[in-house]
């Protein structure tokens, strides 16, 4: 299901960095920001995670020629920054990639035994998850294949004679996982819990986000010429020709541009309001009339369909004179470009060089390709998540791991509650729906209790290309089938092995995928100290997501409906304003800031994560003897450590500049930092007097929780 409001913990705009080096646009089920960019190869994988290393933290990590109250970060972190540069085929490198690449490690050993296994029972686990990772690994196959296996598809394209046939193709193309014109897959009722609707959202663009293509500056307008030089290149390897590709790219840059220019910003995005607007499908007719949507449902085979949420109606009636009046040769040159870019990995070598070449290093700054195997196991983990997510289950997460996270969710949640309890800008009205929904948040550990049947989904271990475009069309099928049926709150969107979390506004639920419930963000054998700072304020940032601008929106039971007081309301935007000011001050670069409203929604539940698990530490440690220092380091000091922990990392320049265009949360020392400058209790714990730049100002400091 396809749920526009999830809210979540890592960097969301490095999905970009995913799909820039597969070619393909991560599946519209998966709210994907699982894909933390990063990593390096196995063997400095491996040291960097090691399960039998110490259980605390490592003073090796601190750059002692910085003081705490002037720069967090760079004090818990800068000798681990400058001992751990990013690796040459990332465009960042931290905690969070070292873990996923401890995890691509494991699932890299799974793979590598099932693809070995050619006796493995037709339709089994096994056998899917090994002949898939080995039909991606064969790139003797790929590179001999060359474009057979898109033929099909480039026949049909030129077959193009109406724009009924037109939108046919289009629809054709969607389920085959290949992003053109539109979006479209099930999601639930913003404003009905219960249900499962269809939903229209704007896309059909190549760069990361429409402000790509409408920003005016020297670097903007230069990334658009690369993209526009990219992009003729890839069309020649296709096959057009030499004489007719620049002209062929301006064209996909021009109906780009027009998409783009109809879509809503990612800061407009963020209010639910701004989204929801359901159509019968007679409405919807009336206000795209060159869109047969009948002609649409029935070509992806429900055409029961008779009503849909359009989440952007402005976008789809430019979509609808687009398809009027746009020239059926520009469509043709557009979805040739778009078959070709979502399906780059299964291609020879020459189309997946050129592909890093503008989306890795031009756009993140990247400098190699990531080895294949890497870039096979992410693949089978996006299309067959939970076949290879069971067996990742059995090997490396353990019983007690789950029972010691689940006891430290349920010691946050008191903590909140009693937070609630203590609030002065909150009136006992909406104190009372607060708690309500407090205590209706769903927890969802470590897997599934119910886990996907992948039974309609043929693998095959002879061709990579077929395998993706059968599993794109087997998830476009199973999503879509939900479209009308009753809302499956077992549904998980992230695959067990995610290094990431999440919370659900209209689930009203958090999600902690067993790829995060590891050091350094939880370790059920060290202090509690650092596990509050670190994977407690993981929890509480989940938690307080459910009461961020976005989350504080849906009701206990995830339905879009205000349940605060007028004065209340007041008081809560009053203090996300001060979060937005706070983060709009943050420098990335001369000239470059944070966009303060694109990721106050994180930057809240950052704040209240942080919050809310300094309080359950001192709920945890209430009645015990009090802890000696470790290491030279009180528990209130070793609090903080495990929070800045979480954080260290870098990143390139140019994927710095992707990340504050595109993504909600803000950049990692921004992040490390700012939560604990609005905090007192950070202050008392390493002695910061009032003026030094890890305390803001009093009348400056942002309370919300």
């Amino acid at each position: 299901m396809f749920n526009r409001s999830i809210l979540i913990l890592g960097l969301l705009a490095l999905t970009v960095s995913l799909s820039a080096q597969t070619g393909t646009e991560p599946k519209a089920t998966i709210a994907p920001v699982a894909d933390m960019a990063g990593g390096c190869d196995a063997l400095q994988a491996a040291a960097a995670i090691d399960p039998s290393a110490a259980h605390g933290f490592d003073l090796s990590n601190l750059d002692r020629s910085v003081k705490p109250c002037d720069d967090f970060f760079q004090f818990a972190g800068g000798t681990w920054i400058k001992n751990n540069p990013i690796p040459p085929a990332y465009p960042r490198w931290g905690n969070f990639d070292m873990l996923r690449a401890h995890n691509e490690d494991v699932l890299h050993e799974i793979l590598e035994a099932a693809a070995k296994n050619q006796s493995a029972e037709s339709g089994s686990t096994e056998q899917k998850i090994g002949d898939f990772y080995a039909s991606c690994m064969n790139t003797d196959v790929i590179e001999s294949a060359g474009l057979k296996p898109l033929a099909p598809e480039f026949e049909r394209i030129a077959a193009i004679t109406n724009a009924e046939e037109l939108q046919a193709e289009i629809a054709h193309l969607q389920m085959e996982g290949v992003g053109s014109g539109f979006r479209f897959g099930s999601e639930q009722d913003l404003k009905d819990s219960t249900k499962v609707i269809g939903g229209a959202n704007q896309g059909g663009l190549g760069l990361p986000d429409r402000d790509y293509y409408t920003k005016t500056d020297d670097k903007s307008v230069k990334l658009r010429d690369a993209y526009v030089a990219h992009v003729a290149k890839m069309l020649s390897l296709a096959g057009d020709d030499a004489g007719s590709v620049d002209a062929e790219a301006k064209t996909v840059m021009a109906l780009e541009t027009k998409l783009a220019e109809a879509s809503l910003t990612r800061v407009e995005r963020r209010q639910p309001e701004n989204t929801y607007h359901p159509m019968s499908v007679a409405d919807l007719k009336t206000a795209t009339p060159a869109v047969s949507w009948e002609r649409y449902f029935h070509q992806i085979g429900f055409p029961a369909i008779d009503s849909i949420n359009v989440a952007e109606p402005v976008f789809f009636k430019a979509y609808g004179a687009m398809v009027a009046e746009t020239p059926l040769a520009d469509w043709k040159v557009y979805l040739r470009w778009h078959l070709v870019h979502s399906s780059v990995e299964g291609l020879p070598s020459a189309f997946v060089d050129e592909n890093f070449n503008f989306f890795g290093k031009t756009l993140t700054g990247t400098q190699e390709l990531l080895p294949r195997w890497k870039r096979c196991v992410r693949s089978t983990d996006r299309q067959l998540g939970e076949a290879l997510g069971q067996v990742y289950v059995k090997k490396a997460f353990p019983p007690e791991s789950k029972a010691r996270a689940l006891e430290m969710v349920h010691n946050l949640i008191a903590a909140l509650r009693d937070d609630l309890a203590t609030l002065d800008w909150m009136g006992p009205e909406t104190r009372k729906q607060a708690r309500i929904k407090l205590d209706a948040i769903a927890l969802k550990i470590g897997y599934p209790d119910h886990w996907r049947d992948y039974s309609a989904y043929k693998v095959v271990r002879t061709s990579y290309v077929d395998n993706v475009e059968a599993g794109n069309e087997f998830e476009f099928h199973r999503d879509a089938a939900e479209i009308g049926k009753p809302v499956d709150r077992t549904e998980w969107g992230m695959t067990p092995p995610t290094v990431n979390a999440y919370y659900s506004p209209s689930m009203n639920e958090i999600v902690f995928p067993a790829g995060i419930l590891q050091p350094p963000f939880f370790d059920a054998k060290r202090d509690d100290a650092l596990n509050y700072g670190g994977m407690g304020s993981v929890i509480g940032h989940e938690m307080t997501h459910g009461f961020d601008d976005q989350g504080a929106k849906f009701d206990a039971q995830g339905n879009l409906k205000n349940w605060w007081t007028a004065e209340d309301l007041k008081n809560f935007q009053a203090r996300s304003q001060c979060i937005i000011d706070q983060f709009d001050s943050y420098e990335v670069e001369p000239g470059l800031h944070e966009n303060g409203k694109l990721v106050v929604g994180e930057s809240i539940a950052d704040l209240g994560g942080l919050t809310i698990a300094h309080a359950a530490l001192d709920k945890a440690l209430a009645g015990k003897p009090a802890p000696k220092e470790i290491d030279g380091f009180n528990p209130e000091q070793r609090f903080f450590l495990g929070w800045a922990q979480i954080w260290f990392g870098s990143a390139r320049p140019e994927q710095q500049r992707l990340l504050v265009a595109t993504d909600p949360h803000p950049l990692q020392r921004f992040r490390a930092n700012g939560p604990p400058s609005n905090m007192p209790s950070f202050a008392k714990a390493f002695g910061c007097s009032a003026g030094s730049p890890m305390v803001r100002p009093e009348k400056s400091q942002c309370r919300i929780w």
